[in-house]
């Protein structure tokens, strides 16, 4: 069983921060620890930053093998000016390279549906381009996922969904993967 860190959880926001914030706050309960602590103490209240070491440590790891906000903008302008076509291909060759099997969807609600792992996931990203993105596309990928049975679904588009539409996916459980999101995803390097 597989835990998940509640993502307003101080570790999990230091974990998207800058790394150099977590190391802030390793040097701060160092310095404190020096500054208030009974010497025989200190290095109890040292003890105190080590999560926070780790955490820095992860967030520079995962920041280091990030692409950066250039590439990111790049391949998102270069998305907007592709055809369908080229953006499913765009698209299928990212979850290939990733290592998933993928499988074209001729369905109005879902694009294709990848499989990593035995996990099936249903992605819909024909409405890539679209400015506005409401409950409707989303509650027909659900109901798509439903019937094939798929473990998860992901909406993928270059704009963000309506507020309603985001309450909608989370609480159904779709991976909205936009913006920022969108272009890190479709320049990821293959996992190990």
């Amino acid at each position: 069983m597989k835990l998940k860190m509640s993502e307003n959880s101080l570790f999990a926001i230091l974990l998207r921060s800058p790394w150099w914030i977590s190391m802030l706050v390793v040097a701060g309960f160092t310095l404190l620890s020096f500054a208030l602590l009974p010497e025989p103490y200190v290095g109890f209240g040292v003890m105190g930053a080590f999560p926070f070491l780790v955490i820095g440590i992860m967030a520079a790891r995962k920041q280091w093998h990030a692409p950066s906000a250039a590439s990111v903008s790049g391949v998102l302008t270069r998305a907007g000016a592709m055809s369908w076509r080229e953006f499913s291909v765009l698209v299928e060759q990212t979850y290939l390279q990733q290592g998933h099997v993928v499988a074209r969807l001729n369905s109005p609600a879902a694009d294709f549906k990848v499989v990593k792992g035995g996990r099936e996931t249903l992605v819909s990203c024909k409405r890539w381009k679209a400015a506005t993105h409401g409950v409707e596309a989303l509650r027909d990928l659900v109901a798509a996922k439903e019937a094939a049975e798929a473990q998860q679904c992901a909406y993928l588009s270059l704009a963000p969904v309506s507020d309603t539409a985001a309450r909608f996916a989370k609480a159904q459980g779709v991976t909205l993967v936009s913006g920022q999101a969108l272009g890190r995803l479709l320049l990821e390097k293959p996992s190990a």
